[in-house]
């Protein structure tokens, strides 16, 4: 399908679930039949094929830019994997791929960059400055990490909604949780206010470092140092930098 399509992209995530080590105890004979297949495929001709390790999310792969290079290529069909486990590959498939590509974890600029992406356009406070922050804040995080991280502070002002005491009526009469000492602050509850048919009139706050700092202070990143040295050993073996 993908030749008679071509120019084509195909992508296999977490490809080591698919072609692990043959030979293996646990293995079923219709997981061999698989990995045979794939094998011969990807054997023929007008096919590139890249290997990524990622830590990354994948989002941030340029596929236009893959897209564009197979169209302008006598090879239509580009194979792109992503694995965390290239040591479990088996050898056979390892050789397939023409380039075995490293993708580290994001830099400074890039986690910065994740933030604001991740965000978009959800109402927050945040400064320059507060991105850059939480771009050293979350040193040695991954791409899934960071998208944790943010999908964990959205639901910070429908906490902060829920459980405030204290709310604040704007000018055009939009109610916004606030603290006890605020001026016009009423003491009233969330259930009070939709109890008296304003629900639609509520609006949680923006969202703010602090939401950020509190979150950050129960995650940790899921990459340990012993993955990062399993990934440089195996790039200097038989891969390259990406």
């Amino acid at each position: 399908m993908a030749r008679e399509s071509a120019p084509s992209i195909i992508f296999i995530d977490e490809i080591d679930s698919l072609c692990g080590q043959r030979g293996e105890g646990n293995e079923s004979e219709a997981s061999r039949r698989i990995k045979t297949e794939l094998l011969v495929q990807m054997q023929g001709t007008g096919i590139v094929k890249v290997w990524l390790m990622d830590y990354l999310f994948s989002s941030h792969w340029d596929v236009q830019t893959a897209k564009d290079g197979v169209g302008h290529n006598d090879q239509k069909v580009l194979v792109l994997a992503a694995t965390n486990t290239p040591y479990s590959l088996d050898q056979a498939i390892r050789r397939r791929f023409d380039k075995r590509i490293y993708i580290p974890l994001p830099d400074l600029k890039a986690r910065q960059h994740m933030f604001k992406v991740h965000l978009g356009d959800t109402p927050h406070n945040l400064t320059e400055h507060d991105f850059e922050h939480l771009a050293y804040r979350t040193d040695g995080f991954s791409g899934s990490d960071i998208s944790v991280c943010v999908n964990d502070v959205l639901f910070e002002p429908v906490r902060k909604t829920k459980d405030a005491s204290y709310f604040v009526k704007t000018s055009n009469g939009i109610w916004v949780p606030c603290g006890p000492t605020q001026r016009g602050a009423v003491q009233v509850t969330l259930q009070e206010l939709e109890a008296q048919g304003l629900a639609s009139k509520i609006l949680p706050p923006p969202i703010s470092r602090t939401d950020f700092e509190k979150v950050l202070a129960r995650q940790r990143p899921t990459v340990s140092k012993a993955d990062l040295e399993v990934h440089n050993r195996f790039t200097k073996e038989f891969g390259e930098e990406g």
